[in-house]
């Protein structure tokens, strides 16, 4: 009747529904990275027309700082921390209680000491703000894994024995001689007292080793007291606790972790949170029911006994006698896209966005916020449907992994695309996957889930059922219900196509065989055609498709190109004549080698001498799965191989560049040829391409590896390069030598174009150009897209990848 003042009321009702969350996040200690993860989980999935998140950041003196949302996409806090005066807002106490109380609540993702140890805690609690998960007496006692151990034993449950050290008492050596024999221990653990994703954790065998190990931790002030504790045989889980809106804590389905511990490995920080076979999680568990639902029992009590709120995440194990002992209590559960948290939820049929509402929403109720959310009453709007597809049998299917599931994450939130999660296996089979299975760790999980999905819901479907019902779950709270996965061929998959988002990386999704089977069937597509693929993925194609271009300052390497058989039948004087060989053609003494057609640091070794290039080529001969640590000097992790053999080598001259560190939240920058490495993306809008601002690399090892790439909370990238590094004028010329280069390879719609660039002239030499570069949740593409002007969020960013090609 009076349509001017209905759309006046709806604006104002709107903006009263609008709510404020703090989301608090950084820290002192060595998991702000993590946390920044966690932060921008709980901002992809919670952020929405009714829920404004407000980011503030505690660096490592725990001085706060309200940032942008644009920094939660930040790789690492070094990407950012040494500029933080120039680009976020310092808050002084005052200001941040100021902000606090201008906020609904409060959500802290602070990972480690300072953030669940209960001091945060303590200080919202003094200044009555009300804020998600349990109170700091909570914290206190949980977070300290000897008091724990104690507290446990105390209250009746099973524990193992343990020995403390404190940093400057002198009786470590007797304590440690006592409980070794007390004990009989032939091997044990050495662990922080405080601390969380197994940071500064050892496996040892003697007295001696476990006192050099404390020490080590004592100087390195990771901590002041030191657990030491038999090693734990048996069947390591973890499980997520979660308090529904009566107050009552319910244990999810656990996940068991299985890795071989028989070379002292330990299940640390690295193993944790890059997807690798190292380790394999088991979601839903091998536990029998009994055991299962054991574990959940006793986990709920110990919630309970120690007073937690919201949600927690419990770490333990079944011991070979049927004992079970819970080694570790997380009051702030890990919130990265397939943490524990998540996965273990969406076997209920929680979505990301599901479950951070349901712990908000109760946090809410519990303290009397009104939980302004009318999310649930919204109308679903007609989108279109875009696959996604991820996986295969390339060195790259775990970043394969994690690109296409943040990619199908964040356009669940799209209001024009509805995509769907495909898997692509080994054998080239393609399987439709419910949201619970996009969120295993690795792709052999996913398989192996898979095929065993139909015998796994047989079993476990009563124990899922009874979750369910004690949740007390109401209407809208959980939205994304298991199915049997559906395994169809390639070619059936393509049926009914319209779009397809491909997150595939290396083999045929990046060398031009399905781009090419995707237009013969007039599918569109992200990213360049057939043609360019095909040619950017064979490193001696696209340097000889960018020969002739010296006069615009755009260089290439100099390399040599070899048949990996040629080395079966060398002896160790003709790797010692190759060498020599090699070296004058390449007029180097350090030469880098790579697989021909593999992408994304798979198999890049800097090698010294000849004996460096047979302990190379014997592990591609035997097609081993990996090159172990410290194969080579400098080389500090395993780097994965390919799964099928290479063919051809690439051997290239190492480019020396200018030494770039962070130290002490300070650039460190050491010229020395005046050289530096940067990783750029191009961006094609309205059929014109153009070259985003350059991300400057800073590696840890000697070859910048998968990890520091594209694992959050590895890695330093830094959008744009500072301006004491790269002045406009030469960063404008890299930028458009880029474009050229881009021209030159056929490129459309996106890609990742990897460079050294000279910072007195702006020539670059291209090191490789990436077709379908990776769309992890830090990739350096979303820092790009959102140090333009205006910013380019990811969500966005994904969206014109798709709008690109006109669907």
């Amino acid at each position: 009747m009076f349509p001017f003042y209905e759309k006046e009321l709806s604006i104002f009702l709107f903006l009263q529904k609008l709510m404020k969350i703090a989301l608090l996040c950084g820290g002192p200690s060595l998991e702000r990275g993590i946390s920044l993860n966690s932060a921008r989980s709980v901002l992809d999935h919670l952020e929405s027309e009714e829920i404004e998140i407000v980011p503030i950041y505690f660096d490592h003196k725990k001085n706060a700082y309200q940032i942008s949302t644009a920094q939660l996409y930040s790789n690492t806090p070094s990407d950012f921390d040494f500029k933080l005066q120039e680009t976020a807002k310092p808050l002084p106490k005052k200001q941040l209680l100021q902000l606090l109380k201008s906020t609904d609540i409060t959500f802290p993702v602070i990972h480690g000491p300072f953030g669940e140890d209960g001091e945060i805690q303590r200080f919202l609690e003094r200044n009555k703000i009300p804020f998600v998960g349990s109170p700091s007496s909570a914290c206190k006692n949980a977070f300290d894994k000897h008091l724990a151990n104690e507290f446990l034993r105390e209250k009746g449950f099973f524990t193992i024995p343990s020995a403390v050290l404190k940093i400057y008492h002198k009786d470590h050596k007797q304590i440690l001689n006592i409980f070794f024999a007390q004990h009989k221990i032939k091997r044990a653990i050495v662990k922080p007292a405080s601390g969380g994703s197994s940071v500064g954790v050892f496996s040892v065998n003697t007295v001696s080793e476990t006192l050099e190990k404390a020490e080590y931790l004592f100087s390195k002030r990771i901590d002041t007291r030191v657990v030491v504790e038999p090693f734990c045989i048996g069947r390591e889980f973890t499980t997520i606790i979660l308090q529904n809106r009566f107050g009552m804590p319910v244990a999810i389905l656990p996940t068991e972790i299985e890795m071989d511990y028989s070379k002292h490995q330990v299940f640390d920080y690295r193993k944790k949170y890059l997807p690798t076979n190292r380790v394999k999680y088991h979601c839903p568990p091998r536990f029998d029911n009994t055991t299962i639902e054991r574990i959940q029992v006793q986990a709920e009590q110990l919630f309970q006994i120690f007073g937690m709120n919201d949600c927690a995440r419990f770490d333990g194990w079944v011991l070979p006698d049927g004992n079970i002992w819970f080694s570790d209590f997380n009051p702030v559960s890990g919130m990265e896209q397939n943490s524990f948290l998540f996965q273990q939820s969406s076997r209920i049929g929680f979505s990301h966005e599901d479950l951070l509402r349901y712990i908000v929403k109760h946090a809410c109720a519990r303290q009397g916020v009104l939980f302004k959310d009318q999310n649930s009453k919204k109308k679903t709007q007609r989108k279109k449907k875009v696959k996604v597809i991820f996986g295969g049998k390339t060195a790259e299917r775990q970043v394969s992994l994690m690109s296409g599931t943040n990619a199908w994450l964040k356009l669940r939130k799209s209001k024009k695309y509805f995509p769907q999660p495909y898997f692509l296996d080994i054998r080239n089979n393609v399987w439709k996957i419910p949201y619970a299975l996009t969120l295993n760790h690795t792709a052999e999980e996913i398989f192996f889930n898979c095929e065993h999905a139909a015998a796994d819901e047989e079993r476990l479907r009563f124990l899922e059922e009874k979750v369910r019902l004690r949740l007390a779950l109401e209407d809208g709270d959980i939205t994304a219900p298991f199915f049997l996965p559906e395994k169809m061929s390639l070619e059936k998959f393509l049926e009914n196509t319209k779009f397809l988002m491909i997150g595939l990386h290396g083999g045929i999704g990046e060398d031009g065989t399905l781009q090419k089977m995707l237009e013969q069937k007039n599918i569109k597509f992200n990213g360049p055609d057939s043609i360019c693929s095909k040619i950017c993925m064979d490193k001696w194609e696209t340097a000889q498709k960018l020969q002739r271009l010296e006069t615009h300052g755009i260089f290439t390497i100099l390399k040599k190109s070899v048949q990996l058989s040629n080395f079966q039948k060398f002896s160790k004087e003709k790797f010692v004549a190759f060498w020599k060989e090699l070296t004058i053609f390449l007029g180097t003494r350090n030469i880098l080698v790579k697989p021909q057609s593999e992408g994304c640091s798979s198999g890049i070794v800097r090698l010294r001498n000849g004996e460096d290039v047979q302990k190379y080529t014997k592990l591609l001969i035997k097609n081993a799965p990996e090159i172990p640590p410290e194969t080579f000097a400098g080389q500090q992790n395993p780097i994965e191989l390919p799964l099928e053999r290479t063919e051809k080598l690439l051997f290239e001259k190492f480019i020396e560049t200018d030494t770039i560190r962070i130290k002490g939240n300070k650039l460190k920058w050491i010229k020395k040829t005046g050289w530096i490495e940067l990783t750029v993306g191009v961006l094609e809008e309205k059929g014109k391409l153009r070259s985003l601002n350059p991300s400057m690399t800073v590696s840890e090892g000697a070859v910048l590896s998968v990890e520091e790439k594209f694992q959050g909370g590895t890695g330093i990238n830094i959008t744009p390069p500072p301006r004491e590094i790269i002045a406009p004028k030469i960063l404008e010329r890299i930028k458009k030598s880029i474009e050229i280069v881009a021209k030159n390879l056929g490129i459309q719609g996106y890609s990742r174009i990897d460079i050294f660039a000279n910072v007195e002239n702006g020539d670059i030499i291209v090191i490789e150009a990436n077709t379908l570069p990776a769309l992890t949740p830090s990739t350096v593409l979303f820092h790009q897209g959102l140090a333009e002007k205006p910013p380019i969020f990811p969500r966005e960013f994904l969206e014109k990848l798709i709008e690109n090609k006109a669907y």
